[in-house]
């Protein structure tokens, strides 16, 4: 009987994070001069502090001329890879999972893969902010399946270039005003087969039907070309009353399928957009405040990164056996949990 040579029986069962890693761009904005700017190119007088007062962001970090969605992907996962003690050619799969990317083809995992200096499957995985957390999802599969023995996995996102500075009047401001909130960064994690703990779950709840509710909808063959459609549109209100609505029953069904309560979590990380968002996320769901690991003040909205800058944050301090929770939320609309717990 035939088999494909590229095709392996499964070797493990469990698979694991075994490094973590997240880029910063050193450049910091802050919501006073975010303002300015818009108040200054769009000549629509703003009230005094009004950025940070509606989203609670302080400052968020943003991507220099020259550095872009791969630069920050590179650059975490060329430190997860050393945190890990492998060589770029230790890993046989790369996925670039990021709501940005660097151009429409080919894919930016394979500028990543160039940066790097490495010859792995390398594909990318789009979803909007939950772009890394499906990215982490699909490369467990492909290892539990046998196609892949060690997976890097990397996001970087820049979604400050898809802002607009220049509203030309109080309708466009309201609907660019989701992306004042944008931050950049990368984030990678290296993905290999344990002999304990790992990736226990993972559950998505998907609801498309919202699928326009807000996003960047030029480049694609809806709107190839026009400025128009470059930028981030989005009814805030509107997202938050979607997540609202539905965001509780998939933390309900990981709770009832793990037996698991939020105590059995060392941290829970979630997808941060603003500060009274965060705020409604811990009053909605009951998760105690301090199993959180807050970013949106200082470092704003960064897409799918958020989680993965959390997860570095936190990491070097987990003990093995100690779990954590991923709540993801995306447009489109999608909300995912993963539990991990350390090896």
């Amino acid at each position: 009987m035939h088999r494909d040579h590229a095709v392996s029986e499964p070797v493990c069962r469990r698979v694991g994070i075994t490094a973590v890693a997240s880029c910063l761009p050193a450049r910091e904005v802050t919501s006073r001069q975010l303002q300015e700017r818009i108040s200054a190119a769009s000549g629509l007088p703003l009230p005094a502090r009004m950025l940070e007062r509606v989203t609670g962001i302080a400052s968020r970090r943003v991507a220099a001329d020259g550095e872009y969605a791969s630069t920050l992907a590179a650059r975490a996962g060329r430190v997860a890879l050393e945190r890990a003690g492998l060589a770029p050619y230790d890993v046989d799969l790369l996925v670039f999972a990021s709501a940005t990317r660097d151009v429409a083809e080919p894919a930016t995992a394979h500028i990543v893969q160039h940066e790097l200096g490495c010859r792995a499957h390398a594909l990318d995985v789009t979803n909007a902010c939950n772009s890394f957390v499906n990215g982490i999802d699909t490369a467990r599969a492909m290892i539990l399946a046998g196609r892949a023995h060690r997976a890097l996995v990397v996001t970087g996102e820049t979604p400050s270039r898809a802002v607009r500075h220049d509203p030309p009047g109080p309708g466009h401001l309201r609907d660019a005003f989701a992306g004042y909130t944008f931050g950049d960064a990368g984030a990678a994690v290296v993905l290999e087969a344990v002999d304990r703990g790992g990736i226990l779950d993972v559950d998505t709840e998907t609801h498309s039907e919202h699928w326009s509710v807000g996003g960047i909808f030029g480049g694609g063959s809806r709107h190839p070309r026009g400025d128009e459609h470059t930028y981030f549109r989005g009814d805030g209100s509107e997202l938050r009353e979607v997540f609202e609505k539905v965001g509780t029953s998939v933390l309900d069904r990981m709770r009832h399928r793990t037996g698991f309560v939020w105590e059995d979590f060392r941290h829970v990380l979630v997808h941060q957009v603003t500060v009274p968002y965060l705020e409604r996320f811990v009053e909605l769901t009951g998760v105690p405040r301090e199993r959180l690991v807050g970013t949106v003040a200082e470092l704003g909205n960064m897409a799918s990164a958020t989680l993965g800058v959390q997860l570095d944050r936190v990491h070097a301090g987990l003990r093995p056996g100690e779990r954590v929770l991923f709540v993801g939320l995306g447009g489109g609309v999608s909300i995912m949990t993963m539990v991990w717990e350390k090896a």
